[in-house]
């Protein structure tokens, strides 16, 4: 099995939020993923303009996951320094290897996410190509959903293509969730209310709801 990786999801409206969020959860992981939506791809906006992270000061990898639509067209907005890893949609490509090509040329790691709706079939041609697939658990956009159960049928369908595929997996993610989603092969975890709900907690709160999903998934 993997190495087992809990990234915290920054699911916020303003970079203000973000880089609070962010700031909370330094002292205790090594990779943060920033939740980017204009209203193009969901039925809600967060925090989306790629500017900002020119301001963006953390010891931590930093991941974005685009949930905007024609991504072709739009990737260079995003391969800025700081990002080291560029998660977008199949559903929002039409060509993903101008995505992928473009990644690579700005020495960005590049994943590839699907739908709960979508067959992990979609996404098989590009396993080779990528550096992690990530399916999504519930609608995306909104944080505090409910984990949709047959995702596990569809991280089991990835891991038996490619056992040696990374395999994200957000939305839904808590300590009663995390044991099957990790035993069904994924090994990236991306949580979001089970860190920073109900509200914005003090460190040691989230130093301790991380170390519980740590040690929830590897029970």
């Amino acid at each position: 099995m993997s190495e087992i990786e809990i990234i915290p999801s920054i699911n916020a409206e303003t970079f203000t939020e973000v880089k609070k969020k962010i700031e909370a959860v330094e002292p205790y992981v090594s990779w943060v993923h920033i939740d980017v939506a204009d209203g193009s791809f969901t039925d809600i906006q967060l925090w989306h303009n790629p500017e900002d992270l020119l301001a963006l000061q953390t010891p931590l990898l930093v991941e974005v996951h685009l949930m905007i639509a024609d991504i072709d067209e739009r990737i260079g907005e995003w391969l800025r320094p700081i990002v080291r890893r560029v998660i977008f949609h199949r559903e929002a490509s039409r060509d993903p290897d101008v995505v992928i090509r473009a990644c690579r040329s700005s020495d960005v790691r590049v994943g590839m996410a699907v739908l709960p709706n979508s067959s992990a079939d979609v996404v098989l041609p590009y396993l080779s190509k990528i550096d992690l697939v990530q399916t999504l658990a519930v609608t995306p956009g909104r944080s505090g959903q409910s984990f949709q159960p047959d995702t596990l049928q569809k991280i089991t369908a990835l891991h038996n293509a490619c056992p040696s595929c990374a395999i994200e997996v957000d939305g839904g993610v808590n300590t009663t969730t995390v044991a099957s989603i990790v035993q069904s092969g994924a090994s990236l975890l991306v949580a979001g209310s089970a860190i920073f709900s109900p509200s914005d907690r003090e460190h040691i709160d989230i130093k301790s709801a991380i170390e519980d999903l740590r040690r929830h998934a590897t029970a």
